[in-house]
């Protein structure tokens, strides 16, 4: 979503697109700097997305087990961990899309989904949101993958998690800060805050 630009106020004086693709659009705008100069800049449309922190079994335990997934990505080069996660479909809310991410791309189902915050992924060429929830009370399911998905269910432990994004391991943001996130505001125990 774009705002139009108040006489002398900062926003878009115009848009043009030049990509509509699958996944993303390409659009030119004219923007209005705060110190009223205009400029073009490139800026990539995106629907917004849903990630999922979904704690497997007892969410009080002192090391509760995270859902993530393994997943193919090319442009990462490899396979990556990343929490369950996918794009809005056109009238979705963020809560429904996050449910049927995670029953997709793990087989899970949450009985308690809440939303923990929402972050902007590239703010300097990007209008993509990502809506971050966290999931307890799961029970397994089938799952129903796109063809272009390939990855693996995997459960680790928050302790675990840390010590990955601590090396790099992970290497996601979205699941980084998520899982950051998850651990430093209260959703994990004492013990596995930074």
């Amino acid at each position: 979503m774009t705002r139009a630009a108040v006489p002398g106020q900062p926003g878009q004086v115009s848009s043009q697109r030049i990509h509509t693709g699958r996944v993303i659009n390409l659009d030119v705008d004219t923007v209005r700097f705060p110190d009223g100069s205009t400029g073009e800049l490139e800026i990539i449309r995106h629907p917004g997305a849903s990630a999922i922190v979904a704690l497997a079994g007892d969410a009080t335990v002192s090391d509760p087990e995270l859902v993530l997934i393994r997943q193919y990505r090319y442009a990462a080069s490899g396979f990556i961990y990343e929490i369950p996660a996918g794009r809005l479909n056109p009238g979705e809310s963020p809560g429904d899309c996050a449910a049927r991410e995670l029953a997709e791309e793990t087989g899970y189902h949450a009985d308690h989904l809440a939303h923990l915050f929402t972050m902007f992924t590239t703010p300097g060429f990007t209008d993509e949101q990502i809506h971050v929830f966290l999931a307890t009370d799961l029970h397994e399911g089938a799952t129903a993958r796109e063809a272009d998905e390939f990855m693996s269910v995997e459960r680790l432990p928050l302790s675990r998690a840390l010590a990955l994004i601590r090396s790099g391991e992970i290497s996601d943001a979205k699941t980084a800060l998520a899982i950051l996130h998850a651990s430093r505001f209260g959703l994990a125990p004492e013990s596995n805050r930074l």
